[in-house]
């Protein structure tokens, strides 16, 4: 049971410390793996780098998702459920090792693990960062080396049985997900549980730009993702609205704006709407009222909708104004009274002045 013998993989070596339960399962790809891990050197006193019971947090891979450590899914799939065994890997295996545990680790802090990243590949990530924070990880990262794995897989879920993230979808998946998504985040609008609608239409436009990264821009299938995009991101913008979050709106509208370019005049009208609304809300007068003339140029059926929002507009901008006079004569009178005493005007300046040496 403890004898050391080799996989069908170059540089891997395994001993079964303790059996698993049943048959060795046939891992679909989407399969979800959930096991404990122990890193040791390869040296005399076989050193700890990691132990996820410490941490606390299990760990979990998708079959066929190419995990940054390629060979571990090589590993887990080749144990049964409930099985501990140990693996020797070469140094071809273990280059990307300092990374991953950078991440989990940082995760076990309660930090974010993509904190300071550019978004590219882990590679393209050694070569930008000289230091990864730990010591012991910033030697592996040098030098290369053995690493020695103990592993125990207690759960394996079919793909079917859990909610899988988004990056674990493949395109038709994902495609299939995004009507879902958006039909429940107009549900949860209905609901007036603005936050939750929110996250359901950034979840589908995540979907959507996933499989759009993989088309060429501008070509016939990105455009036609792109239509499908725009219906979503503008619900996420009166979310946002609903919650207060107007810079967030200006950013998205105007991003739609300078892509669509009037390809999609309904969408633009919808846009240039949401995007008078954030800018009346933070007081820019000038650019609420060209963004909402603009919506009246685009569909004069919605002229009296517009009327009524440049006149409660005007309305808050009088207001505005009324409220910084009398807080400026305000400052101004107390700004008076406060020379006036320091010069000893009026009745009673004496004791003023007498009340404030004591003080």
């Amino acid at each position: 049971m403890n004898e050391m013998y080799l996989l069908n993989v170059e540089g891997v070596k395994k001993k079964i410390l303790h059996g698993g339960r049943g048959e060795l399962l046939q891992f679909k790809d989407g399969s979800k793996l959930t096991f404990h891990f122990q890193t040791l050197k390869d040296d005399f006193e076989r050193t700890v780098i990691d132990d996820s019971r410490q941490a606390g947090i299990p760990m979990e891979i998708i079959v066929g998702k190419l995990f940054k450590i390629e060979v571990w899914e090589t590993l887990l799939t080749s144990m049964r459920i409930g099985e501990v065994a140990e693996f020797w890997c070469d140094a071809i295996h273990t280059g990307m090792y300092a990374l991953v545990s950078k991440g989990m680790r940082r995760i076990a802090e309660g930090k974010d693990p993509l904190e300071g990243q550019k978004h590219r590949c882990g590679m393209g990530n050694m070569f930008d960062y000289h230091s990864t924070g730990y010591a012991d990880l910033d030697e592996l990262q040098r030098v290369p080396q053995p690493l020695i794995f103990i592993m125990e897989l207690f759960k394996v879920d079919d793909p079917s049985s859990y909610k899988r993230d988004t990056w674990a979808m493949n395109k038709e998946e994902k495609l299939s997900a995004v009507p879902v998504l958006h039909s429940e985040g107009n549900r949860l609008v209905l609901l007036k549980r603005y936050q939750e609608a929110a996250a359901k239409y950034q979840e589908a436009v995540i979907c959507l730009r996933n499989v759009q990264a993989k088309e060429k821009p501008w070509a016939e299938d990105w455009l036609s993702l792109e239509k499908l995009i725009m219906p979503l991101v503008l619900n996420y913008c009166q979310c946002q609205l609903e919650l207060g979050e107007y810079y967030e709106v200006l950013e998205h509208t105007t991003d739609l704006l300078q892509k669509d370019n009037g390809n999609h005049p309904g969408e633009n009208v919808k846009a240039y709407f949401k995007r008078a609304k954030a800018h009346a809300a933070i007081w820019n007068e000038k650019e609420a009222r060209e963004d909402f003339l603009r919506v009246a140029q685009l569909d004069p059926s919605l002229g009296a909708a517009v009327k009524k929002e440049l006149r409660l507009l005007g309305e808050r901008m009088r207001e505005k104004h009324v409220e910084e006079r009398q807080r400026y004569q305000g400052c101004s009178s107390t700004t008076a009274a406060e020379q006036n005493l320091g010069e000893g005007v009026g009745p009673g300046a004496e004791n003023s002045r007498i009340l404030q040496d004591e003080c």
